[in-house]
């Protein structure tokens, strides 16, 4: 089977993955076999562990105190004490009630915790960029199978149920986010389309899978492969029907070729300029012009924008109470239909001002742009990976506008990991201090 598979794709030789390591088998089958975790219901929580596995198994004080991890690393990590300790005191003052220890400590470790552990996974493991980016082509390219059952599923009406899947029974709390659902047909700018969750939990999220996706796969050696995951990527895209993801979409495409071209370094100044003489032209400010395409993509589903909006208010409201560190766990919510929305729900910069206030947000913001800034430098300095990574980072912040990454970073965290393994290909691994003994002498 896998040699019929290669000589139809048609791997040459030098496109071989050879040995894996332990870090690459698990991380290479734990994504290609995401559909099946799906269906089994446990996707959510091996993604959850996963990371603190490959963490606690890597981690040795000799490594951590020799190597020069970059400042990026160190403030995610940062990020973690910070948002872990507000909520432990925030825990402590409402007298430790088991059920908030619990969800507080599952977000801790799905959220800030899994994208710190992702990100140092690949320097204190073997982790190469080549292995995550064959993994993720195969998981994009069966975006398409599922898609296909599913709209032969709708145009049969033979499944129009969510079905729960057999092991999520074992797993405690709410089990909605877990369920198989089919797609539904819904209209976008008034074509009607099939929308779905694919792997997720909410239509939403295999958008940011998909842009995601697509930098990484554009990086496949194998032009077949490539071709696939690329195509698979971009239908996630679609059938998400998210309006910021196709309004930020392009943007990071031409934000990822500034880097290595230079006509397109030439488009964006010659693109700047032109905006300014039409909006000089027609009389209207420049924040006019770009308003009015977001009031269009607002009007495709005016009721989620409202909903969101509501919701993030309210947010927002509730923080003004602590602005300064924030209420630390959640401690209230939105009427929503026959639902309690939690406050932070719809948001990642609002849910960290509310929970962690200026404080929090502060270390949030530097983490990000000192993410941002280490791939730009990669960038810069000739590293094509890494000036696909810029696009991609630019388009998750966008979208982390719409929804918490403590929510949706596990559905994506192979994406740190290969944040992570840019670092570690553009870094310094010079040792600091060779044993943690030399400390002492």
């Amino acid at each position: 089977m896998g040699y019929r598979i290669r000589k139809l794709l048609n791997f040459t030789l030098d496109q071989d993955l050879g040995e894996l390591s332990h870090a690459e088998w698990v991380i290479y089958w734990s994504i290609v076999l995401t559909p099946l975790w799906w269906l089994l219901g446990i996707q959510t929580l091996l993604f959850m562990l996963i990371p603190a596995y490959l963490f606690i198994r890597g981690f040795d004080l000799d490594r951590v105190l020799s190597q020069r991890l970059p400042i990026a690393i160190w403030a995610w990590m940062l990020v973690c004490i910070v948002t872990l300790s507000l909520a432990l005191i925030s825990l402590a003052n409402l007298g430790l009630p088991s059920g908030k220890i619990v969800s507080s400590l599952v977000t801790f470790i799905k959220g800030y915790f899994l994208i710190f552990a992702c990100m140092v996974t690949p320097f204190w493991h073997r982790v190469r960029i080549k292995v995550i980016t064959r993994a993720v082509c195969w998981v994009a390219f069966s975006y398409l199978i599922t898609l296909s059952v599913q709209v032969f599923c709708l145009l049969a009406h033979i499944w129009k149920d969510p079905i729960a899947p057999p092991l999520a029974k074992l797993i405690p709390g709410d089990k909605m986010s877990l369920q198989v659902k089919p797609a539904v047909w819904q209209k976008f700018f008034g074509i009607l389309l099939p929308r779905t969750c694919l792997y997720t939990a909410d239509p939403p999220i295999p958008a940011i899978c998909g842009l995601l996706f697509y930098f990484i796969c554009r990086g496949e050696e194998n032009k077949r492969l490539r071709i696939m995951g690329v195509t698979g990527s971009v239908v996630a895209l679609i059938v998400s029907q998210s309006r910021l993801a196709w309004v930020c979409f392009p943007f990071t495409i031409l934000t990822s070729a500034f880097f290595q071209h230079f006509f397109a370094r030439q488009l964006s100044m010659w693109g700047m300029t032109g905006i300014s003489t039409l909006s000089a032209m027609l009389g209207i400010t420049i924040k006019e012009m770009l308003n009015k395409p977001m009031e269009i993509f607002n009007g495709a589903r005016a009721e989620s924008s409202a909903d969101r909006a509501r919701v993030v208010g309210a947010t927002l409201k509730a923080w003004q109470e602590y602005p300064w560190f924030g209420w630390g766990v959640p401690q209230g919510s939105v009427k929503w239909y026959i639902y309690d929305i939690e406050l932070g729900s719809f948001s990642t910069y609002a849910a960290m001002l509310y929970l962690q206030g200026y404080f929090g947000f502060a270390f949030l913001m530097f983490a990000l742009f000192s993410t941002l800034c280490t791939c730009c430098a990669a960038g810069i300095n000739g590293s094509v990976t890494g000036a696909r990574a810029v696009g991609a980072l630019l388009g998750l912040y966008f979208l982390m506008e719409s929804l918490p990454i403590t929510w949706v970073a596990v559905y994506f965290w192979v994406f740190f990991v290969w944040i992570g393994a840019i670092f570690a290909e553009n870094s310094d691994l010079r040792t600091i201090v060779p044993k943690w003994r030399h400390l002492s002498t």
